[in-house]
């Protein structure tokens, strides 16, 4: 069993890469919250298991939450983070 992490700043708009963002700027939202990443993982097919109580290691000052994505092995993680962001942005249209 695969368990892919996933944190909210992967798709932050507002981050450069140096900072976190894992996806282009082109599909990245403002301020992405561990729920809409959530939803998105569910949307394309995934269980998600969200952890709320811990920080990501680039930004260790703010709670800001992470998901768990359990038996994700036949997608690679890149493709998996394309697949959300394209998901976040649309819940945020």
């Amino acid at each position: 069993m695969v368990e892919n992490v996933i944190w909210p700043a992967y798709f932050d708009a507002t981050l450069s890469r140096r900072e976190g963002r894992r996806v282009p700027e082109s599909l990245s939202v403002e301020e992405p919250t561990v729920d809409e990443v959530a939803t998105a993982i569910q949307q394309v097919g995934y269980d998600a298991v969200v952890e709320r109580d811990v920080a990501y290691p680039r930004q260790h000052w703010e709670d800001s939450g992470r998901v768990l994505v359990k038996d994700a092995d036949d997608a690679g993680k890149s493709d998996l983070l394309q697949a959300v962001a394209a998901y976040v942005a649309a819940l945020r249209e």
